[in-house]
């Protein structure tokens, strides 16, 4: 019998539909982080939300590839932070996160 060892949960869309969230294969996930990369160089909220918006295209383009290519139309910022959480273990809602981040910008 074999033993998973990974998370999978069911999201609710906005538009009612459900989809089933699990990390992505190898080949997707290194397509998250070369993008999750360009985030450092985001100057401003609209370029990081771009950046965020372009992960979970290629997170959805795994998961369910009928919502991929609209992204935007089809889930709000929380149901993105979950997609990327559980597809590409990238946490945006950790509040030692957003403390380490907002020290960073008070020291800029």
């Amino acid at each position: 019998m074999a033993t998973k060892v990974y998370e999978t949960i069911e999201l609710e869309l906005l538009n009612g539909t459900t989809i089933e969230v699990k990390p992505l294969n190898l080949k997707n996930l290194r397509n998250v982080m070369k993008e999750w990369g360009k985030a450092q160089d985001a100057q401003n909220e609209d370029e990081f939300l771009d950046v965020l918006i372009k992960c979970t295209s290629i997170a959805m383009g795994q998961i369910a590839p009928e919502f991929a290519e609209d992204v935007e139309e089809h889930l709000d910022l929380q149901t993105m932070y979950k997609v990327l959480e559980v597809a590409a273990d990238i946490r945006l809602n950790d509040p030692n996160l957003v403390a380490a981040a907002q020290a960073q910008l008070g020291n800029n």
